[in-house]
Order: C-alpha cells, then sequence, then structure tokens
C-alpha cells in the first residue's frame, strides 16, 4: 500500500472497532470496558455472557462480515461497469435474492441454510439473465444498468405479487425480513455467511490487480495480457455470491454496496479505492446504521435497512445532481 491509503486503513479500522465496543457495551444492560473485558476472556456471571457473548457478539460480526462482502461487491460492479451508479441494489440482484428467500419462506420457513441457497442460486440466476440479455458482441455498462434496471422492476412486481396472495403471517415476516434486519443474529448466522465471505474476498484479492486493468479499457486491458470477458464474468459471479449470501442472511439492506466504494475512493485518493479500505467503509457503515437503528430513536427499534435507505437515498440524490451537472 501508499502511504496515504495505509492510513486511512488504520484509521477505519481503529473505527470499527471503537463503534464495536460501543455496540457491546451499549443496551438495556449497559456495561463498563472492565465488564466486556472479563466477558470476553471468559469469566463473568452466566446472565452476563448470554446477553454479551450469545445476542450481542454474533450481532456485530455479521455486521461486520455482510457490509464487508457489501462494499467489495459494490467495488466489483463499479469497476466493471466504470459508472459510479453500479451497485447490486440498482441492477436488480437484491430483488432477485430476495425472491429465492421468499420462495423458501413459503415452503421451509425456518430452514436458514435453505434460504441461504436458494438467496445464492436465484442471485446467480438473475445476474446471468441480465449479462445474457445485455450481451451484443460484448458488455456496454449502460446497457448492462438498463437492462438491470429493468430486470430489478420484474422482479420487485412478482415479489409483491407473491407476498400479496400468501398467507398473512408469512406475508408479515417476509416484510420485516425485506426491510433489512439484524435482529436475531446468532452463531449459526455467523457460520453460514462467514465462510462464503471469507473465500469470495479472497478470491477477490487475486483478482485486484486485473480489476485495475479492466478500468482502463478492455483494448488496453487485453494488451497486458486480461482476458477482458473471462475477467468480468468471473469477478461478476463474486460480485453475486457476496451480495446473495448477505441478502439471505440479514435481508436485503440498500445502499451499502452503492456508498462503500466511493467513500473509499474519496478518502484515499485512489481510482480503485484500495479493495481493503472498502471492505471496512462498508463495515463501519452497516455498524454505524445499525446502532442508530437501535438507539436513536428509544424506545423503539428500527429495522438497519431503513437507516440504510434514508441515508443512501440523500447520497444517491448528490450523485445524480452532480453527474448531472458534469453532464
Amino acid at each position: 500500500m501508499k502511504r496515504r491509503p495505509l492510513l486511512i486503513f488504520c484509521l477505519l479500522l481503529a473505527a470499527v472497532g471503537s463503534l464495536m465496543i460501543c455496540a457491546l457495551c451499549r443496551g438495556a444492560l449497559p456495561l463498563s470496558l472492565n465488564d466486556l473485558w472479563q466477558l470476553l476472556i471468559g469469566k463473568g456471571p452466566a446472565g452476563l455472557r448470554l446477553v454479551v457473548i450469545d445476542w450481542r457478539l454474533p450481532r456485530v460480526l455479521v455486521a461486520l462480515v455482510c457490509g464487508a462482502a457489501l462494499g467489495i461487491s459494490g467495488a466489483i460492479f463499479q469497476s466493471i461497469l466504470r459508472n459510479p451508479l453500479g451497485s447490486p441494489d440498482v441492477l436488480g440482484l437484491n430483488a432477485g435474492a430476495f425472491s429465492g428467500v421468499l420462495v423458501v419462506m413459503l415452503l421451509w420457513p425456518t430452514n436458514l441454510f435453505a434460504m441461504t441457497l436458494a438467496s445464492l442460486l436465484s442471485a446467480i440466476l438473475t445476474g446471468a439473465t441480465i449479462y445474457l440479455l445485455a450481451w451484443r458482441q460484448g458488455i456496454t455498462p449502460y446497457r448492462l444498468i438498463l437492462i438491470g434496471i429493468g430486470i430489478r422492476a420484474l422482479l420487485m412486481s412478482f415479489n409483491g405479487w407473491v407476498m400479496t396472495s400468501t398467507s398473512l403471517s408469512t406475508a408479515i415476516s417476509a416484510g420485516l425480513w425485506s426491510a433489512g434486519s439484524l435482529n436475531g443474529m446468532n452463531w449459526q448466522s455467523l457460520s453460514l455467511v462467514f465462510p462464503c465471505v471469507v473465500i469470495a474476498l479472497i478470491v477477490v484479492a487475486s483478482f485486484a490487480k486485473r480489476m485495475g486493468l479492466l478500468e482502463m479499457g478492455d483494448d488496453l486491458a487485453c494488451a497486458l495480457g486480461v482476458r477482458p470477458e473471462r475477467t468480468r464474468l468471473g469477478l461478476l459471479l463474486l460480485a453475486v455470491i457476496l451480495t446473495a449470501v448477505p441478502t439471505a442472511i440479514i435481508g436485503p439492506v440498500s445502499f451499502i454496496a452503492l456508498v462503500a466504494p466511493q467513500i473509499a475512493r474519496r478518502l484515499t485518493y485512489s481510482p480503485t479505492g484500495v479493495l481493503w479500505n472498502t471492505a471496512l467503509c462498508g463495515s463501519l457503515l452497516l455498524l454505524a446504521a445499525d446502532y442508530l437503528a437501535q438507539h436513536a430513536f428509544l424506545p423503539y427499534q428500527l429495522p438497519v435497512g431503513v437507516i440504510t435507505v434514508s441515508v443512501g437515498g440523500i447520497y444517491l440524490l448528490s450523485l445524480l445532481v452532480r453527474e448531472a451537472r458534469r453532464s
């Protein structure tokens, strides 16, 4: 790393660590730093261990992992499309993953593994459909974005029809899940999302150099030994995995994938944003949104997706205004 990206990485890491400590200490049962340390090393009362180790810690770690996955997914899409509006939210992958989960909720409402698998398969199918429809002797970014927006509209209509046609209890459960929430996260949830995300992030790191070359155009990337279409297809598959797995666990949390890469780029003054800084930005955004959702509106707790949509919507409007002025 260069000096500035390394400094930003350290600062983001410190911010994420501080926010994790705040999330673990604050709640209906507040804790001091000493109490938290005793619990983390295996000491302390059994009741406190239940609250912190079994309830709060898995929620914080799931937010950390899912935020990093969504941030990297958005960075991949924006790199491939060379467009700041490129993200799984805009292209409809979240809606495709939601469709798969919605079908499983009708058949096996308590099977978390089946929901994760269905989310992954339906997101891959959605991504493949968008890619095939956008293919015309190659992929044009604007065509891919427009087709993705159209597919997203179709999937949202399908999801709405399913929710209005099913039973009331299933519709309520699906509606709560679709808002995006970290409530009820446990070690089983972390065990499903953590291995998939870590493996995908390691593979993405091996593609980092080729991602930078693709941003300079297919002709130059090909001249430097990169196979553009094969590399782009592999990156899209990784981005779909990094979107679908978190979506199956916490629901379709919007705008993290859109905002995190842009923040990382502006902080590091780097066109690629440095992938690890993007991952930390995603984790920090999701942790902060969940912290606000839990504590900013007491005695009520909001779904984390409500916070991300509110903040992300404002950012999207500013981005659109900036792009319009530039044009």
